[in-house]
Protein backbone atom coordinates (compact mmCIF):
# COMPACT_ATOMS: atom_id res chain seq x y z
CA UNK A 1 0.00 0.00 0.00
CA UNK A 2 1.16 3.62 -0.67
CA UNK A 3 -0.36 6.43 1.09
CA UNK A 4 0.57 9.43 -1.04
CA UNK A 5 -1.86 11.90 0.03
CA UNK A 6 -1.92 13.98 -2.82
CA UNK A 7 0.47 12.43 -6.08
CA UNK A 8 1.38 16.11 -7.42
CA UNK A 9 4.85 16.47 -4.72
CA UNK A 10 8.27 15.08 -6.19
CA UNK A 11 8.42 12.60 -3.64
CA UNK A 12 5.00 11.23 -4.88
CA UNK A 13 6.00 11.36 -8.44
CA UNK A 14 8.90 9.26 -7.19
CA UNK A 15 7.24 6.90 -5.80
CA UNK A 16 4.90 5.91 -8.28
CA UNK A 17 7.47 5.72 -11.15
CA UNK A 18 8.90 3.35 -8.77
CA UNK A 19 5.66 1.15 -8.69
CA UNK A 20 5.20 1.84 -12.91
CA UNK A 21 8.85 0.74 -13.30
CA UNK A 22 7.92 -2.65 -11.34
CA UNK A 23 4.35 -3.49 -12.73
CA UNK A 24 5.09 -7.19 -13.63
CA UNK A 25 5.35 -7.81 -9.62
CA UNK A 26 1.75 -6.72 -9.63
CA UNK A 27 -0.17 -9.01 -11.14
CA UNK A 28 -2.91 -10.09 -8.00
CA UNK A 29 -1.80 -13.61 -8.09
CA UNK A 30 1.83 -12.73 -6.46
CA UNK A 31 1.00 -9.44 -5.05
CA UNK A 32 -1.24 -6.52 -4.86
CA UNK A 33 -0.50 -1.96 -4.92
CA UNK A 34 -3.42 -0.49 -3.29
CA UNK A 35 -2.83 3.51 -3.51
CA UNK A 36 -4.32 5.88 -0.90
CA UNK A 37 -5.25 9.19 -2.25
CA UNK A 38 -7.19 12.26 -0.89
CA UNK A 39 -6.62 14.97 -3.49
CA UNK A 40 -9.68 14.66 -6.62
CA UNK A 41 -7.18 16.34 -8.33
CA UNK A 42 -4.95 13.33 -8.68
CA UNK A 43 -7.98 11.34 -10.68
CA UNK A 44 -9.77 13.91 -12.05
CA UNK A 45 -6.02 15.28 -13.69
CA UNK A 46 -4.96 11.62 -14.48
CA UNK A 47 -2.02 11.70 -12.09
CA UNK A 48 -3.39 8.02 -10.72
CA UNK A 49 -5.59 5.23 -12.22
CA UNK A 50 -6.69 1.77 -11.62
CA UNK A 51 -4.78 -0.51 -13.84
CA UNK A 52 -5.88 -4.47 -13.61
CA UNK A 53 -4.70 -6.43 -12.80
CA UNK A 54 -2.96 -5.62 -9.79
CA UNK A 55 -3.04 -1.90 -9.35
CA UNK A 56 -5.94 -0.20 -7.58
CA UNK A 57 -6.77 3.30 -5.79
CA UNK A 58 -8.86 4.17 -2.75
CA UNK A 59 -10.38 7.63 -3.22
CA UNK A 60 -10.25 8.23 0.43
CA UNK A 61 -11.87 11.64 0.29
CA UNK A 62 -13.37 11.61 3.56
CA UNK A 63 -9.78 10.05 4.86
CA UNK A 64 -11.08 7.68 6.32
CA UNK A 65 -8.66 5.00 5.38
CA UNK A 66 -5.98 7.41 5.69
CA UNK A 67 -7.03 8.30 9.59
CA UNK A 68 -7.56 4.12 10.10
CA UNK A 69 -3.98 3.20 9.39
CA UNK A 70 -2.50 6.54 11.12
CA UNK A 71 -1.73 8.64 8.49
CA UNK A 72 -3.38 12.05 9.40
CA UNK A 73 -1.40 14.10 11.30
CA UNK A 74 -3.99 16.36 11.33
CA UNK A 75 -7.07 17.32 10.22
CA UNK A 76 -5.60 20.38 8.55
CA UNK A 77 -6.83 20.51 4.82
CA UNK A 78 -3.59 22.22 3.62
CA UNK A 79 -0.97 19.57 5.13
CA UNK A 80 -0.73 17.08 7.72
CA UNK A 81 -0.62 14.10 6.14
CA UNK A 82 2.32 11.65 6.76
CA UNK A 83 3.08 9.69 3.39
CA UNK A 84 4.16 6.32 3.46
CA UNK A 85 4.69 3.08 2.07
CA UNK A 86 2.78 -0.07 3.84
CA UNK A 87 3.36 -4.08 2.96
CA UNK A 88 1.16 -6.61 3.85
CA UNK A 89 1.57 -10.69 4.04
CA UNK A 90 -0.74 -12.81 2.53
CA UNK A 91 -2.50 -12.92 5.99
CA UNK A 92 -2.81 -9.14 6.50
CA UNK A 93 -0.22 -8.60 8.73
CA UNK A 94 1.93 -5.35 8.61
CA UNK A 95 5.50 -6.97 7.17
CA UNK A 96 6.82 -3.42 7.06
CA UNK A 97 6.40 0.48 7.08
CA UNK A 98 8.89 2.67 5.41
CA UNK A 99 8.62 6.66 5.04
CA UNK A 100 8.14 7.57 1.22
CA UNK A 101 11.87 8.10 0.04
CA UNK A 102 12.65 4.56 1.10
CA UNK A 103 10.29 3.07 -2.29
CA UNK A 104 13.37 1.51 -3.57
CA UNK A 105 14.21 -0.31 -0.53
CA UNK A 106 10.55 -1.34 -0.52
CA UNK A 107 9.98 -2.59 -3.50
CA UNK A 108 12.75 -5.29 -3.29
CA UNK A 109 11.71 -6.13 0.10
CA UNK A 110 8.61 -6.86 -1.19
CA UNK A 111 9.43 -8.90 -3.69
CA UNK A 112 10.99 -11.39 -1.06
CA UNK A 113 8.14 -11.71 0.43
CA UNK A 114 5.81 -12.20 -2.87
CA UNK A 115 8.72 -14.88 -4.14
CA UNK A 116 7.36 -16.91 -1.05
CA UNK A 117 5.02 -19.42 -1.51
CA UNK A 118 2.92 -19.38 1.43
CA UNK A 119 1.13 -23.00 2.46
CA UNK A 120 -0.60 -23.94 5.55
CA UNK A 121 -3.78 -25.36 6.49
CA UNK A 122 -7.06 -23.06 6.21
CA UNK A 123 -8.70 -23.18 9.40
CA UNK A 124 -12.02 -25.26 7.77
CA UNK A 125 -13.57 -28.74 9.13
CA UNK A 126 -14.47 -31.27 6.36
CA UNK A 127 -17.18 -33.37 7.55
CA UNK A 128 -18.46 -36.14 5.06
CA UNK A 129 -21.83 -37.47 5.48
CA UNK A 130 -23.97 -34.61 6.16
CA UNK A 131 -27.14 -35.24 3.55
CA UNK A 132 -27.48 -38.83 1.75
CA UNK A 133 -27.30 -39.59 -1.60
CA UNK A 134 -31.05 -39.23 -2.36
CA UNK A 135 -30.95 -35.92 -0.29
CA UNK A 136 -28.41 -35.00 -2.61
CA UNK A 137 -30.36 -36.46 -5.72
CA UNK A 138 -33.72 -34.66 -4.55
CA UNK A 139 -31.95 -30.91 -4.24
CA UNK A 140 -30.34 -31.32 -8.10
CA UNK A 141 -33.56 -32.37 -8.78
CA UNK A 142 -35.73 -29.70 -7.83
CA UNK A 143 -32.86 -27.22 -9.17
CA UNK A 144 -32.83 -29.12 -12.47
CA UNK A 145 -36.67 -29.09 -12.55
CA UNK A 146 -37.33 -25.08 -11.21
CA UNK A 147 -34.38 -23.76 -12.48
CA UNK A 148 -32.14 -20.68 -10.92
CA UNK A 149 -32.38 -17.12 -11.11
CA UNK A 150 -29.05 -14.67 -11.04
CA UNK A 151 -27.37 -14.53 -7.45
CA UNK A 152 -25.97 -11.43 -6.28
CA UNK A 153 -23.63 -10.75 -2.93
CA UNK A 154 -24.45 -8.27 0.05
CA UNK A 155 -22.49 -4.83 -0.01
CA UNK A 156 -22.97 -1.64 2.08
CA UNK A 157 -24.00 0.71 0.31
CA UNK A 158 -24.18 4.66 1.70
CA UNK A 159 -24.95 2.55 5.24
CA UNK A 160 -27.39 0.10 4.02
CA UNK A 161 -26.60 -3.75 2.99
CA UNK A 162 -27.81 -4.27 -0.68
CA UNK A 163 -27.95 -7.45 -3.28
CA UNK A 164 -25.59 -6.30 -5.95
CA UNK A 165 -24.95 -7.93 -9.61
CA UNK A 166 -21.40 -8.09 -10.76
CA UNK A 167 -20.38 -10.55 -13.30
CA UNK A 168 -17.05 -9.73 -12.26
CA UNK A 169 -16.93 -10.47 -8.84
CA UNK A 170 -19.70 -13.49 -9.28
CA UNK A 171 -21.57 -15.68 -11.43
CA UNK A 172 -24.08 -18.31 -9.93
CA UNK A 173 -27.82 -19.14 -9.84
CA UNK A 174 -29.49 -20.06 -6.83
CA UNK A 175 -32.80 -21.98 -6.63
CA UNK A 176 -34.60 -20.93 -3.45
CA UNK A 177 -36.22 -23.71 -1.39
CA UNK A 178 -39.70 -23.16 -0.34
CA UNK A 179 -41.08 -27.02 0.70
CA UNK A 180 -41.17 -26.82 3.91
CA UNK A 181 -41.15 -30.60 3.86
CA UNK A 182 -37.71 -30.37 2.30
CA UNK A 183 -36.28 -27.80 4.56
CA UNK A 184 -37.19 -29.72 7.62
CA UNK A 185 -35.26 -32.54 6.41
CA UNK A 186 -32.34 -30.16 5.79
CA UNK A 187 -32.96 -28.91 9.05
CA UNK A 188 -32.55 -32.39 10.76
CA UNK A 189 -29.40 -33.10 9.04
CA UNK A 190 -27.67 -29.69 10.07
CA UNK A 191 -28.83 -30.31 13.51
CA UNK A 192 -27.83 -33.51 13.63
CA UNK A 193 -24.75 -34.44 11.58
CA UNK A 194 -23.09 -31.03 11.68
CA UNK A 195 -23.86 -29.42 14.48
CA UNK A 196 -22.56 -31.73 17.26
CA UNK A 197 -19.38 -31.41 15.11
CA UNK A 198 -19.34 -27.51 15.15
CA UNK A 199 -19.27 -27.52 18.90
CA UNK A 200 -16.56 -30.10 19.05
CA UNK A 201 -13.69 -27.96 16.48
CA UNK A 202 -15.29 -24.53 17.26
CA UNK A 203 -17.02 -24.53 20.58
CA UNK A 204 -19.86 -23.21 18.80
CA UNK A 205 -23.43 -24.31 19.29
CA UNK A 206 -24.79 -23.28 15.93
CA UNK A 207 -28.86 -22.81 17.30
CA UNK A 208 -30.04 -21.12 13.46
CA UNK A 209 -29.82 -21.50 9.61
CA UNK A 210 -29.79 -18.52 7.33
CA UNK A 211 -31.06 -19.42 3.83
CA UNK A 212 -32.08 -22.77 1.98
CA UNK A 213 -30.55 -22.67 -1.39
CA UNK A 214 -29.91 -24.68 -4.31
CA UNK A 215 -26.37 -23.19 -5.75
CA UNK A 216 -25.38 -23.93 -9.07
CA UNK A 217 -21.91 -23.16 -10.54
CA UNK A 218 -22.25 -23.73 -14.35
CA UNK A 219 -19.02 -23.86 -16.70
CA UNK A 220 -20.74 -22.59 -19.52
CA UNK A 221 -21.29 -19.03 -18.22
CA UNK A 222 -17.58 -19.53 -16.07
CA UNK A 223 -19.48 -20.17 -12.46
CA UNK A 224 -16.93 -18.58 -9.92
CA UNK A 225 -17.26 -16.14 -6.88
CA UNK A 226 -14.06 -14.16 -6.06
CA UNK A 227 -12.23 -13.84 -3.07
CA UNK A 228 -14.48 -12.21 -0.62
CA UNK A 229 -15.81 -12.43 3.42
CA UNK A 230 -19.23 -13.13 4.81
CA UNK A 231 -19.99 -11.10 7.10
CA UNK A 232 -19.17 -7.68 6.43
CA UNK A 233 -21.84 -5.77 6.51
CA UNK A 234 -24.54 -5.01 8.96
CA UNK A 235 -27.00 -6.95 7.05
CA UNK A 236 -24.43 -9.90 7.53
CA UNK A 237 -22.85 -9.27 10.39
CA UNK A 238 -24.53 -12.19 11.99
CA UNK A 239 -23.02 -15.30 10.57
CA UNK A 240 -20.63 -16.90 12.33
CA UNK A 241 -20.30 -20.01 9.86
CA UNK A 242 -20.53 -20.40 6.24
CA UNK A 243 -21.28 -23.93 4.61
CA UNK A 244 -20.98 -25.72 1.76
CA UNK A 245 -22.35 -29.23 0.87
CA UNK A 246 -21.17 -30.69 -2.68
CA UNK A 247 -24.01 -32.40 -4.12
CA UNK A 248 -22.15 -34.33 -6.60
CA UNK A 249 -18.54 -33.99 -6.96
CA UNK A 250 -18.62 -36.15 -10.21
CA UNK A 251 -20.22 -33.88 -12.78
CA UNK A 252 -17.57 -31.02 -12.68
CA UNK A 253 -14.13 -30.16 -12.62
CA UNK A 254 -12.98 -26.65 -10.72
CA UNK A 255 -14.71 -25.21 -8.57
CA UNK A 256 -13.38 -25.85 -5.58
CA UNK A 257 -12.98 -23.66 -2.19
CA UNK A 258 -9.45 -22.09 -1.73
CA UNK A 259 -8.59 -19.09 1.07
CA UNK A 260 -5.91 -17.15 -0.68
CA UNK A 261 -4.91 -16.11 2.71
CA UNK A 262 -3.60 -19.21 3.50
CA UNK A 263 -1.61 -20.49 0.22
CA UNK A 264 -2.90 -22.02 -3.20
CA UNK A 265 -3.93 -24.92 -1.83
CA UNK A 266 -7.78 -25.61 -3.11
CA UNK A 267 -10.34 -27.57 -0.74
CA UNK A 268 -14.03 -29.76 -2.33
CA UNK A 269 -15.63 -32.24 0.72
CA UNK A 270 -16.94 -35.66 -0.94
CA UNK A 271 -20.56 -35.92 -2.65
CA UNK A 272 -22.78 -34.65 0.63
CA UNK A 273 -20.05 -33.84 2.51
CA UNK A 274 -19.96 -30.16 4.51
CA UNK A 275 -16.53 -27.96 4.57
CA UNK A 276 -17.62 -25.57 7.29
CA UNK A 277 -15.66 -22.17 7.89
CA UNK A 278 -15.78 -18.95 10.04
CA UNK A 279 -17.65 -16.43 7.88
CA UNK A 280 -14.82 -13.71 8.29
CA UNK A 281 -11.94 -15.78 6.47
CA UNK A 282 -11.63 -14.78 3.02
CA UNK A 283 -12.03 -17.04 0.39
CA UNK A 284 -13.20 -18.25 -2.78
CA UNK A 285 -15.14 -20.71 -4.90
CA UNK A 286 -12.80 -21.19 -8.10
CA UNK A 287 -14.31 -21.07 -11.36
CA UNK A 288 -15.61 -24.61 -12.48
CA UNK A 289 -14.23 -25.39 -16.00
CA UNK A 290 -16.20 -28.73 -17.07
CA UNK A 291 -20.01 -29.07 -16.03
CA UNK A 292 -21.93 -28.38 -13.16
CA UNK A 293 -21.34 -27.64 -9.98
CA UNK A 294 -24.46 -28.38 -7.33
CA UNK A 295 -24.46 -26.90 -3.74
CA UNK A 296 -26.11 -26.56 -0.45
CA UNK A 297 -24.79 -23.09 0.86
CA UNK A 298 -26.62 -22.21 4.04
CA UNK A 299 -24.61 -19.80 6.82
CA UNK A 300 -25.19 -20.86 10.65
CA UNK A 301 -25.51 -18.58 13.25
CA UNK A 302 -26.57 -18.63 17.32
CA UNK A 303 -28.97 -17.02 19.22
CA UNK A 304 -27.10 -13.86 19.78
CA UNK A 305 -26.12 -13.76 16.13
CA UNK A 306 -30.47 -13.66 15.79
CA UNK A 307 -30.55 -10.51 18.20
CA UNK A 308 -27.79 -8.69 16.50
CA UNK A 309 -29.33 -9.66 12.82
CA UNK A 310 -32.66 -8.42 14.38
CA UNK A 311 -31.02 -5.38 15.67
CA UNK A 312 -29.23 -4.18 11.92
CA UNK A 313 -32.61 -4.48 10.27
CA UNK A 314 -32.81 -0.60 10.06
CA UNK A 315 -29.45 -0.67 7.72
CA UNK A 316 -30.45 -3.13 5.20
CA UNK A 317 -32.74 -3.19 2.08
CA UNK A 318 -36.11 -3.09 2.63
CA UNK A 319 -36.49 -6.51 1.15
CA UNK A 320 -34.25 -8.04 3.54
CA UNK A 321 -36.26 -6.41 6.70
CA UNK A 322 -38.99 -9.63 7.21
CA UNK A 323 -36.56 -11.28 9.82
CA UNK A 324 -37.39 -11.70 13.12
CA UNK A 325 -35.34 -13.29 15.94
CA UNK A 326 -37.92 -15.00 17.20
CA UNK A 327 -38.22 -17.37 14.08
CA UNK A 328 -37.91 -21.31 14.07
CA UNK A 329 -34.59 -21.86 12.49
CA UNK A 330 -36.12 -22.63 9.57
CA UNK A 331 -34.03 -20.11 7.59
CA UNK A 332 -35.47 -17.38 5.12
Amino acid sequence: MLFVGRASGPEAQAALALVAANRDLFDDARACFFGVTIDPADAAEGRIAQQLPGIRWFLDYDRAVSSAYGALATDDDEGGYAPFWLALDPMQRVFFVAPLSNGANVVAQFRKLAAIVQTMPAPVLIVPGVLPPEMCRHLIALYDQQGGTESGFMREVDGVTRTLVDHNHKRRADYPITDASVISALNSRIFHALRPMLRRAFQFDATRVERFIVACYDSGVGGYFRPHRDNTTKGTAHRRFAVTINLDTSTYEGGDLSFPEFGPQTYRAPTGGAIVFSCSLLHEATPVTKGKRYAFLPFLYDDAGARLREANLAFVEPELQHYRSGMASSGD
